[in-house]
Protein backbone atom coordinates (compact mmCIF):
# COMPACT_ATOMS: atom_id res chain seq x y z
CA UNK A 1 0.00 0.00 0.00
CA UNK A 2 1.17 3.55 -0.60
CA UNK A 3 1.41 6.23 2.08
CA UNK A 4 -2.15 7.45 1.51
CA UNK A 5 -3.44 3.92 1.97
CA UNK A 6 -1.83 3.41 5.38
CA UNK A 7 -4.28 2.55 8.11
CA UNK A 8 -4.58 5.72 10.11
CA UNK A 9 -5.66 6.23 13.67
CA UNK A 10 -5.11 9.27 13.67
CA UNK A 11 -35.48 27.74 4.35
CA UNK A 12 -37.45 26.85 7.57
CA UNK A 13 -41.12 27.68 8.09
CA UNK A 14 -41.48 30.95 10.07
CA UNK A 15 -43.83 29.09 12.40
CA UNK A 16 -41.00 26.76 13.34
CA UNK A 17 -38.67 29.64 14.13
CA UNK A 18 -41.01 30.85 16.85
CA UNK A 19 -39.57 29.85 20.19
CA UNK A 20 -36.96 27.59 18.64
CA UNK A 21 -34.02 29.62 19.84
CA UNK A 22 -34.44 28.80 23.53
CA UNK A 23 -30.96 28.67 25.06
CA UNK A 24 -29.87 25.13 25.64
CA UNK A 25 -27.82 23.80 28.50
CA UNK A 26 -24.12 23.74 27.73
CA UNK A 27 -23.47 20.79 25.46
CA UNK A 28 -21.74 17.89 27.11
CA UNK A 29 -18.58 18.17 25.12
CA UNK A 30 -17.39 14.95 26.73
CA UNK A 31 -13.97 13.50 26.16
CA UNK A 32 -13.43 12.74 22.49
CA UNK A 33 -10.19 10.91 22.72
CA UNK A 34 -9.02 7.52 23.94
CA UNK A 35 -7.27 7.40 27.28
CA UNK A 36 -8.19 10.90 28.35
CA UNK A 37 -7.99 10.90 32.12
CA UNK A 38 -8.32 7.13 32.12
CA UNK A 39 -4.68 6.10 31.92
CA UNK A 40 -3.48 2.85 30.47
CA UNK A 41 -6.86 1.20 30.93
CA UNK A 42 -8.46 3.81 28.69
CA UNK A 43 -5.75 3.40 26.09
CA UNK A 44 -6.03 -0.39 26.14
CA UNK A 45 -9.77 -0.16 25.68
CA UNK A 46 -9.26 2.16 22.76
CA UNK A 47 -6.71 -0.06 21.06
CA UNK A 48 -9.01 -3.05 21.53
CA UNK A 49 -11.88 -1.10 20.02
CA UNK A 50 -9.73 -0.08 17.08
CA UNK A 51 -8.03 -3.39 16.45
CA UNK A 52 -7.01 -3.90 12.85
CA UNK A 53 -7.28 -7.68 12.53
CA UNK A 54 -10.48 -7.52 10.52
CA UNK A 55 -9.70 -4.48 8.44
CA UNK A 56 -10.43 -4.65 4.77
CA UNK A 57 -8.16 -1.62 4.25
CA UNK A 58 -10.60 0.05 1.87
CA UNK A 59 -14.00 1.50 2.52
CA UNK A 60 -16.54 -0.05 0.22
CA UNK A 61 -14.12 -2.31 -1.65
CA UNK A 62 -13.31 -1.88 -5.31
CA UNK A 63 -15.03 -2.26 -8.66
CA UNK A 64 -17.83 -0.54 -10.51
CA UNK A 65 -20.53 -2.06 -8.31
CA UNK A 66 -18.79 -1.65 -4.94
CA UNK A 67 -20.70 -0.14 -2.02
CA UNK A 68 -20.55 3.62 -2.42
CA UNK A 69 -19.73 3.53 -6.13
CA UNK A 70 -21.70 5.56 -8.68
CA UNK A 71 -23.54 2.48 -9.90
CA UNK A 72 -24.31 1.36 -6.34
CA UNK A 73 -25.75 4.77 -5.46
CA UNK A 74 -27.83 4.76 -8.67
CA UNK A 75 -29.66 1.67 -7.37
CA UNK A 76 -30.53 3.14 -3.98
CA UNK A 77 -34.15 4.09 -3.24
CA UNK A 78 -35.73 6.36 -0.67
CA UNK A 79 -37.33 4.46 2.22
CA UNK A 80 -38.71 7.60 3.88
CA UNK A 81 -36.94 6.78 7.11
CA UNK A 82 -33.54 7.76 8.52
CA UNK A 83 -31.92 6.94 11.85
CA UNK A 84 -29.56 9.70 13.03
CA UNK A 85 -27.13 9.20 15.95
CA UNK A 86 -25.59 12.36 17.42
CA UNK A 87 -23.98 13.80 20.55
CA UNK A 88 -26.26 15.18 23.33
CA UNK A 89 -27.58 18.75 23.17
CA UNK A 90 -26.32 19.27 19.63
CA UNK A 91 -29.37 20.22 17.55
CA UNK A 92 -32.06 22.90 17.70
CA UNK A 93 -34.71 21.97 20.26
CA UNK A 94 -38.01 23.59 21.15
CA UNK A 95 -40.76 22.13 23.32
CA UNK A 96 -39.26 18.65 23.04
CA UNK A 97 -39.01 18.74 19.25
CA UNK A 98 -36.34 19.58 16.70
CA UNK A 99 -37.76 22.21 14.30
CA UNK A 100 -35.15 21.63 11.59
CA UNK A 101 -35.95 17.91 11.49
CA UNK A 102 -39.70 18.54 11.64
CA UNK A 103 -39.37 20.78 8.61
CA UNK A 104 -37.26 18.18 6.80
CA UNK A 105 -39.99 15.58 7.27
CA UNK A 106 -42.65 18.04 6.12
CA UNK A 107 -40.72 18.79 2.94
CA UNK A 108 -39.47 15.31 2.03
CA UNK A 109 -41.78 12.82 3.73
CA UNK A 110 -38.70 11.24 5.35
CA UNK A 111 -39.24 10.50 9.03
CA UNK A 112 -36.19 11.05 11.24
CA UNK A 113 -35.50 8.90 14.28
CA UNK A 114 -33.07 11.14 16.14
CA UNK A 115 -31.12 9.85 19.13
CA UNK A 116 -28.16 10.99 21.25
CA UNK A 117 -26.13 7.85 22.03
CA UNK A 118 -22.67 9.32 21.43
CA UNK A 119 -20.97 10.28 24.69
CA UNK A 120 -17.48 9.89 23.28
CA UNK A 121 -16.01 8.50 20.08
CA UNK A 122 -14.36 5.41 21.52
CA UNK A 123 -17.23 3.98 23.57
CA UNK A 124 -19.65 4.57 20.71
CA UNK A 125 -17.30 2.82 18.31
CA UNK A 126 -17.07 -0.12 20.70
CA UNK A 127 -20.85 -0.29 20.69
CA UNK A 128 -21.24 -0.43 16.90
CA UNK A 129 -18.06 -2.33 16.02
CA UNK A 130 -19.53 -5.87 16.33
CA UNK A 131 -22.25 -5.05 13.80
CA UNK A 132 -19.72 -3.46 11.46
CA UNK A 133 -17.44 -6.48 11.71
CA UNK A 134 -20.36 -8.80 10.96
CA UNK A 135 -21.41 -6.75 7.93
CA UNK A 136 -24.70 -5.86 9.60
CA UNK A 137 -26.56 -2.61 10.14
CA UNK A 138 -25.57 -0.69 13.25
CA UNK A 139 -29.13 0.60 13.50
CA UNK A 140 -27.98 4.03 12.39
CA UNK A 141 -27.89 5.64 8.95
CA UNK A 142 -25.91 8.71 10.10
CA UNK A 143 -23.33 8.81 12.87
CA UNK A 144 -21.30 11.85 14.00
CA UNK A 145 -17.60 11.31 14.71
CA UNK A 146 -14.80 13.77 15.50
CA UNK A 147 -11.86 14.18 13.17
CA UNK A 148 -9.30 14.56 15.96
CA UNK A 149 -10.11 11.10 17.32
CA UNK A 150 -8.19 8.14 15.86
CA UNK A 151 -11.59 6.40 15.62
CA UNK A 152 -12.41 8.66 12.67
CA UNK A 153 -9.55 7.46 10.50
CA UNK A 154 -9.80 3.86 11.68
CA UNK A 155 -13.46 3.39 10.81
CA UNK A 156 -12.75 4.66 7.30
CA UNK A 157 -9.67 2.57 6.74
CA UNK A 158 -11.42 -0.52 8.08
CA UNK A 159 -13.95 -0.24 5.25
CA UNK A 160 -16.84 0.55 7.57
CA UNK A 161 -18.00 3.86 6.08
CA UNK A 162 -19.94 4.22 2.82
CA UNK A 163 -18.39 6.75 0.42
CA UNK A 164 -20.93 9.54 0.05
CA UNK A 165 -22.70 10.45 -3.20
CA UNK A 166 -21.32 13.76 -4.43
CA UNK A 167 -24.08 14.09 -6.99
CA UNK A 168 -26.50 14.53 -4.09
CA UNK A 169 -24.61 17.36 -2.36
CA UNK A 170 -25.76 20.53 -4.17
CA UNK A 171 -26.27 22.50 -0.94
CA UNK A 172 -22.93 21.41 0.45
CA UNK A 173 -21.14 22.27 -2.79
CA UNK A 174 -22.77 25.71 -2.91
CA UNK A 175 -22.77 26.77 0.73
CA UNK A 176 -20.15 24.85 2.75
CA UNK A 177 -17.36 26.85 4.35
CA UNK A 178 -13.84 26.47 3.06
CA UNK A 179 -12.92 25.24 6.55
CA UNK A 180 -14.92 22.03 6.02
CA UNK A 181 -14.52 21.47 2.28
CA UNK A 182 -11.78 19.09 1.21
CA UNK A 183 -10.29 18.77 4.72
CA UNK A 184 -6.90 17.15 5.21
CA UNK A 185 -8.44 14.38 7.31
CA UNK A 186 -10.86 13.44 4.47
CA UNK A 187 -9.60 14.74 1.11
CA UNK A 188 -12.45 15.53 -1.24
CA UNK A 189 -15.02 14.83 1.48
CA UNK A 190 -15.14 11.27 0.26
CA UNK A 191 -16.62 9.90 3.48
CA UNK A 192 -17.82 12.82 5.59
CA UNK A 193 -19.69 16.12 5.77
CA UNK A 194 -19.22 18.44 8.75
CA UNK A 195 -21.99 18.74 11.31
CA UNK A 196 -20.36 21.44 13.49
CA UNK A 197 -16.84 22.51 14.36
CA UNK A 198 -15.10 24.26 17.22
CA UNK A 199 -11.83 25.60 18.56
CA UNK A 200 -9.70 24.40 21.42
CA UNK A 201 -8.38 27.74 22.61
CA UNK A 202 -7.83 29.65 25.87
CA UNK A 203 -9.88 31.80 28.22
CA UNK A 204 -9.11 33.87 31.27
CA UNK A 205 -10.96 35.73 33.99
CA UNK A 206 -10.57 39.49 33.51
CA UNK A 207 -11.60 40.03 37.13
CA UNK A 208 -8.24 38.62 38.25
CA UNK A 209 -6.00 38.94 35.20
CA UNK A 210 -5.73 42.52 34.02
CA UNK A 211 -3.15 42.11 31.28
CA UNK A 212 -4.22 41.39 27.73
CA UNK A 213 -3.55 37.67 27.15
CA UNK A 214 -2.51 36.86 23.59
CA UNK A 215 -0.22 33.83 23.75
CA UNK A 216 -0.25 30.21 24.90
CA UNK A 217 2.88 31.13 26.88
CA UNK A 218 0.58 32.70 29.49
CA UNK A 219 -0.44 29.15 30.45
CA UNK A 220 3.18 28.63 31.48
CA UNK A 221 3.56 31.87 33.45
CA UNK A 222 4.61 31.27 37.11
CA UNK A 223 2.59 34.26 38.32
CA UNK A 224 -0.57 32.25 37.70
CA UNK A 225 0.63 29.22 39.65
CA UNK A 226 -2.25 27.21 41.06
CA UNK A 227 -4.79 29.01 38.90
CA UNK A 228 -3.99 27.38 35.54
CA UNK A 229 -6.27 24.76 34.03
CA UNK A 230 -5.10 22.32 31.35
CA UNK A 231 -7.05 19.59 29.56
CA UNK A 232 -6.74 15.92 30.45
CA UNK A 233 -7.20 14.86 26.84
CA UNK A 234 -3.71 13.87 25.62
CA UNK A 235 -4.47 14.92 22.06
CA UNK A 236 -5.47 18.42 23.16
CA UNK A 237 -2.74 18.72 25.77
CA UNK A 238 -0.01 17.53 23.41
CA UNK A 239 -1.21 19.80 20.64
CA UNK A 240 -1.03 22.85 22.93
CA UNK A 241 2.43 21.77 24.04
CA UNK A 242 3.47 21.74 20.41
CA UNK A 243 2.03 25.21 19.82
CA UNK A 244 3.92 26.45 22.89
CA UNK A 245 7.19 25.14 21.40
CA UNK A 246 6.53 26.78 18.04
CA UNK A 247 5.56 23.62 16.16
CA UNK A 248 2.53 22.86 13.99
CA UNK A 249 0.81 19.71 15.34
CA UNK A 250 -0.21 18.46 11.89
CA UNK A 251 3.38 18.28 10.64
CA UNK A 252 5.09 17.52 13.95
CA UNK A 253 7.61 14.72 14.49
CA UNK A 254 8.28 12.44 17.48
CA UNK A 255 11.21 14.68 18.36
CA UNK A 256 8.81 17.63 18.47
CA UNK A 257 6.49 15.60 20.70
CA UNK A 258 9.32 14.98 23.16
CA UNK A 259 10.17 18.69 23.33
CA UNK A 260 6.49 19.54 23.90
CA UNK A 261 6.23 16.90 26.62
CA UNK A 262 9.30 18.32 28.31
CA UNK A 263 7.76 21.81 28.35
CA UNK A 264 4.49 20.46 29.74
CA UNK A 265 6.32 18.46 32.41
CA UNK A 266 8.10 21.63 33.51
CA UNK A 267 4.70 23.35 33.73
CA UNK A 268 3.12 20.75 36.04
CA UNK A 269 3.87 22.55 39.31
CA UNK A 270 1.95 25.57 38.04
CA UNK A 271 -1.21 23.67 37.03
CA UNK A 272 -4.15 23.45 39.39
CA UNK A 273 -5.59 20.43 37.61
CA UNK A 274 -5.91 18.60 34.31
CA UNK A 275 -9.61 18.80 33.54
CA UNK A 276 -12.07 16.98 31.35
CA UNK A 277 -15.31 18.83 30.55
CA UNK A 278 -15.36 20.06 34.16
CA UNK A 279 -12.80 22.75 33.27
CA UNK A 280 -15.68 25.15 32.60
CA UNK A 281 -16.98 24.74 36.17
CA UNK A 282 -13.51 25.50 37.52
CA UNK A 283 -13.41 28.73 35.52
CA UNK A 284 -16.92 29.74 36.55
CA UNK A 285 -16.17 28.97 40.21
CA UNK A 286 -12.94 30.98 39.98
CA UNK A 287 -10.86 27.96 40.97
CA UNK A 288 -8.86 28.68 37.83
CA UNK A 289 -8.20 32.06 36.28
CA UNK A 290 -6.76 30.92 32.96
CA UNK A 291 -7.37 27.68 31.11
CA UNK A 292 -7.49 25.69 27.91
CA UNK A 293 -11.11 25.77 26.71
CA UNK A 294 -13.55 24.78 23.99
CA UNK A 295 -14.81 27.89 22.21
CA UNK A 296 -18.53 27.07 22.34
CA UNK A 297 -18.47 26.64 26.12
CA UNK A 298 -17.06 30.13 26.69
CA UNK A 299 -19.53 31.66 24.24
CA UNK A 300 -22.39 30.09 26.18
CA UNK A 301 -20.86 30.99 29.55
CA UNK A 302 -20.81 34.65 28.46
CA UNK A 303 -24.47 34.41 27.42
CA UNK A 304 -25.41 32.90 30.77
CA UNK A 305 -23.87 35.75 32.79
CA UNK A 306 -20.18 34.95 33.15
CA UNK A 307 -19.07 38.15 31.46
CA UNK A 308 -15.60 38.14 33.06
CA UNK A 309 -14.51 35.12 31.04
CA UNK A 310 -12.69 36.19 27.89
CA UNK A 311 -11.99 33.80 25.03
CA UNK A 312 -8.56 34.04 23.44
CA UNK A 313 -7.44 32.66 20.11
CA UNK A 314 -3.69 32.64 20.77
CA UNK A 315 -1.25 34.18 18.34
CA UNK A 316 0.22 30.69 17.94
CA UNK A 317 -3.16 29.42 16.75
CA UNK A 318 -6.05 27.33 18.09
CA UNK A 319 -6.84 23.70 17.37
CA UNK A 320 -9.76 23.39 14.95
CA UNK A 321 -11.84 20.23 15.25
CA UNK A 322 -14.92 19.04 13.38
CA UNK A 323 -17.71 16.60 14.21
CA UNK A 324 -18.60 14.87 10.95
CA UNK A 325 -21.69 13.13 9.60
CA UNK A 326 -20.87 9.70 8.15
CA UNK A 327 -22.91 6.79 6.79
CA UNK A 328 -21.81 3.51 8.41
CA UNK A 329 -21.55 0.47 6.18
CA UNK A 330 -24.71 -1.62 6.32
CA UNK A 331 -26.93 1.43 6.78
CA UNK A 332 -30.50 0.54 5.87
CA UNK A 333 -31.40 3.94 4.44
CA UNK A 334 -28.35 5.48 2.77
CA UNK A 335 -30.25 7.61 0.24
CA UNK A 336 -32.45 9.05 2.98
CA UNK A 337 -29.26 9.77 4.93
CA UNK A 338 -27.69 11.61 1.99
CA UNK A 339 -30.87 13.64 1.60
CA UNK A 340 -30.77 14.78 5.23
CA UNK A 341 -27.02 15.41 5.27
CA UNK A 342 -27.26 17.79 2.33
CA UNK A 343 -30.50 19.36 3.62
CA UNK A 344 -28.80 20.76 6.72
CA UNK A 345 -26.53 22.79 4.42
CA UNK A 346 -29.43 24.98 3.35
CA UNK A 347 -28.62 28.37 4.91
CA UNK A 348 -32.03 28.79 6.57
CA UNK A 349 -31.82 25.33 8.11
CA UNK A 350 -28.28 25.78 9.28
CA UNK A 351 -29.21 29.14 10.79
CA UNK A 352 -31.77 27.41 13.01
CA UNK A 353 -29.29 24.74 14.09
CA UNK A 354 -26.44 27.18 14.62
CA UNK A 355 -28.44 29.69 16.64
CA UNK A 356 -28.90 26.85 19.12
CA UNK A 357 -25.43 25.27 19.00
CA UNK A 358 -23.16 28.33 18.91
CA UNK A 359 -20.17 26.39 17.61
CA UNK A 360 -18.40 27.07 14.30
CA UNK A 361 -21.03 27.18 11.58
CA UNK A 362 -20.24 25.20 8.40
CA UNK A 363 -22.48 27.50 6.31
CA UNK A 364 -21.39 31.17 6.20
CA UNK A 365 -24.62 32.14 4.38
CA UNK A 366 -26.53 31.34 7.59
CA UNK A 367 -25.09 34.45 9.19
CA UNK A 368 -27.43 37.12 7.75
CA UNK A 369 -30.42 34.89 8.49
CA UNK A 370 -29.39 34.62 12.15
CA UNK A 371 -28.79 38.38 12.29
CA UNK A 372 -31.97 39.56 10.58
CA UNK A 373 -34.52 36.74 10.55
CA UNK A 374 -33.73 35.23 13.95
CA UNK A 375 -32.59 38.61 15.27
CA UNK A 376 -29.60 37.25 17.15
CA UNK A 377 -26.64 39.55 16.36
CA UNK A 378 -24.61 38.12 19.24
CA UNK A 379 -24.31 34.80 17.44
CA UNK A 380 -24.16 36.30 13.96
CA UNK A 381 -21.28 38.62 14.85
CA UNK A 382 -19.21 36.11 16.80
CA UNK A 383 -15.84 35.34 15.13
CA UNK A 384 -15.86 31.91 16.76
CA UNK A 385 -19.19 31.07 15.13
CA UNK A 386 -18.44 32.69 11.79
CA UNK A 387 -14.63 32.86 11.58
CA UNK A 388 -13.24 35.79 9.65
CA UNK A 389 -10.04 35.61 7.60
CA UNK A 390 -7.86 36.24 10.65
CA UNK A 391 -9.56 33.48 12.61
CA UNK A 392 -9.23 31.08 9.72
CA UNK A 393 -5.53 31.86 9.46
CA UNK A 394 -5.15 30.84 13.11
CA UNK A 395 -6.94 27.49 12.68
CA UNK A 396 -4.55 24.63 13.37
CA UNK A 397 -4.91 20.99 12.35
CA UNK A 398 -4.31 17.93 14.53
CA UNK A 399 -1.68 15.32 13.90
CA UNK A 400 -3.15 12.28 12.14
CA UNK A 401 -1.79 8.98 13.48
CA UNK A 402 -0.43 6.61 10.86
CA UNK A 403 -0.59 3.44 12.95
CA UNK A 404 -0.81 1.98 16.47
CA UNK A 405 2.85 2.69 17.09
CA UNK A 406 2.56 6.44 16.57
CA UNK A 407 -0.58 6.55 18.73
CA UNK A 408 1.20 4.69 21.53
CA UNK A 409 4.25 6.91 21.21
CA UNK A 410 2.12 10.04 21.58
CA UNK A 411 0.23 8.68 24.57
CA UNK A 412 3.36 7.40 26.28
CA UNK A 413 4.69 10.96 26.24
CA UNK A 414 1.58 12.93 27.19
CA UNK A 415 -0.48 10.60 29.43
CA UNK A 416 2.12 10.53 32.24
CA UNK A 417 1.87 14.32 32.47
CA UNK A 418 -1.84 14.04 33.20
CA UNK A 419 -1.52 11.06 35.53
CA UNK A 420 1.66 11.68 37.48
Amino acid sequence: MNEEEEIQFPGLDPALWQGASDRRLSRRDLLRYAGAGAGAVGLSAFLAACGTSNNSGSSGGTGANAVGSTSWWAKQKLHHQVDFANWPYYIDTSHGKHPSLEQFTNQTGIKVTYSEPIQDNTSFFQKIKPALQAGQSTGYDIVVLTNNSPVFSQIIQAGWVIPIDHSKMPNFDKYASGLVKNPSYDPGNKYSMAWQSGYTAMAYNTKFIKENITSVQSLFDPKYKGKIGMMSDPQELGSFGLLATGKQPATSTPADWQAAANKLQAQKSLVRSYYDQSYISALKNEDTWISMVWSGDIFQANLSGFKDLKLVIPQEGAMFWTDNMMIPKGAANPLDAMTLMDYVYKPAVQAEIEDYNNYVCPVPAARPIIAHKLKDPTVANSPTVFPDAQMQSLSRTYYQYKNNQSLLQWNNLFLPIIQG
